[in-house]
């Protein structure tokens, strides 16, 4: 079965480091790639970075220099490396494949990982 679990959040002062996982099983693979998102609580969830297949790093502009996205294809894990973190960057951070799974014609997403960072 389908299932991304994401760890690693917790509650940080503003310039502080978080380092996030997300496990990939039943027939996801992280390495086909896979993106990073985060939904602050009555927002739309965005997407804030992606690694694809190739290796190929990409990020929004609000966490370019600050976050990185790396994987371990032997853990099936992707990782979201966050650095100096702003008040701003507090939300629950998910991750997907990249194309977003489908499951039951409906999105599939785990349960998040929430990020408090405080000022």
């Amino acid at each position: 079965q389908v299932q991304l679990v994401e760890s690693g959040g917790g509650l940080v002062q503003a310039g502080g480091s978080l380092r996030l996982s997300c496990a990939a099983s039943g027939g996801i693979f992280v390495a086909n790639g896979m993106d990073w998102y985060r939904q602050v609580l009555g927002k739309q969830r965005e997407l804030v970075a992606g690694i694809t297949h190739d290796g190929d790093t990409n990020y929004e502009e609000f966490v370019r220099g600050r976050f990185t996205i790396s994987r371990d294809n032997g853990e099936n894990t992707v990782y979201l490396h966050m650095n100096n973190l702003k008040p701003e960057d507090t939300a629950v951070y998910y991750c997907n494949r990249h194309p977003i799974i489908r499951r039951n014609d409906k999105d599939y997403w785990g349960e998040g990982t929430l990020v408090t960072v405080s000022s």
